[in-house]
């Protein structure tokens, strides 16, 4: 006999789907596609997670970034990298103060909740490197005194691919620092004559002033520890291993996923999870993820570079490998 009962989720996400409704339909106000990539930092940002997004200039790497940024009310700070910027522009630095004749400690821009950090790879390693502890530990040292960063704490950076005179390559410890990495591509014909016509009809008026603020910071650190109570089950679990596994073992891939990438993997798919309205992950969450779980943290062989295989066709390969879960 069929079942017809309704499915009944375990947790309340009635508001987290209210929220990241909302929150979509500010940001399309002026983005026109992109939905998959509008998913992917929703994603992020419930699973408590940074994005890397690359792209040639002018597809709007740096405006989804405000947009998001604008639709909650939280600190926002942006951040231009460039080759003199030092650490200390980033973190801040210890002044002294001639009035209290004491050292005071002048924060920097990391210390905010959302923070845009554009073209990270404009800076030298030096000053990249007074991201490494941040990202992961949500915290600064300075001065031998630890400085814990308010939630949420998310970091959007963006980086051109095609232009590399004056700049510094991540190092791959700094790219696993990322829960994904998303490429922007052109748009299509008929998308482009959208955002061109919406440009017409807006006249003056600013992108950012037609976007509301429709959440609180508070509502998502709330969301972030609701996410981590889906259930993944175990079968799904070992089907995550299986994929890092195999870019170990892939004869196309010098260095594969580490068990970071694991559990960026299981992080993400429960957030998608439940921006999908699921209380539990599916086969098709964690698919979704993979690539840009994945794409940064494995490099390809020099042989397969020399072919002209691209890292996303490896990962595809790997995924179609791995027999799904039933």
């Amino acid at each position: 006999m069929e079942n017809n009962t309704p499915f009944e989720s375990r947790l309340n996400l009635d508001n987290l789907n209210k929220a990241v409704y909302q929150i979509k339909n500010e940001i399309t106000k002026v983005i026109v596609g992109q939905e998959k990539i509008i998913d992917l930092m929703l994603t992020a940002l419930l699973a408590n997670g940074h994005v890397l997004l690359e792209g040639v200039p002018g597809i709007a790497k740096t405006m989804l970034s405000k947009l998001l940024a604008k639709t909650i009310s939280t600190d926002f700070s942006r951040i231009q990298f460039t080759p003199d910027l030092m650490p200390s522009d980033v973190l801040g630095t210890t002044i002294y103060n001639s009035g209290t004749s004491m050292f005071e400690f002048k924060q920097g821009p990391i210390f905010s909740n959302l923070v845009l950090i554009d073209e990270i790879n404009r800076s030298p390693a030096k000053t990249q490197s007074a991201l490494f502890e941040v990202m992961e530990e949500r915290q600064v040292t300075i001065d031998g005194e630890c400085r814990e960063m308010q939630p949420p704490f998310i970091v959007f950076a963006t980086q051109n691919p095609v232009e590399h005179e004056g700049t510094y390559r991540l190092p791959e410890a700094q790219l696993d620092r990322f829960l994904f990495k998303i490429e922007l591509d052109y748009p299509n014909l008929e998308e482009e004559i959208q955002i061109i016509t919406n440009a017409q009809t807006r006249k003056a008026q600013k992108e950012l002033e037609l976007i509301n603020a429709v959440i609180k910071a508070e509502e998502i650190v709330k969301y972030q520890s609701l996410v981590k109570e889906v259930i993944v089950e175990q079968d799904l679990i070992r089907y995550i291993a299986q994929v890092v596994e195999k870019t170990r073992k892939s004869n196309s891939i010098f260095l594969g996923g580490s068990p970071r990438a694991s559990l960026a993997i299981l992080n993400a798919s429960k957030a998608f999870a439940a921006i999908e309205g699921r209380d539990f992950v599916t086969p098709e969450d964690i698919k979704f993820v993979l690539t840009p779980v994945l794409i940064h943290r494995v490099i390809l062989t020099p042989e397969k570079e020399m072919e002209g295989v691209t890292t996303q066709q490896v990962i595809q390969q790997i995924i179609d490998s791995v027999e799904i879960p039933r």
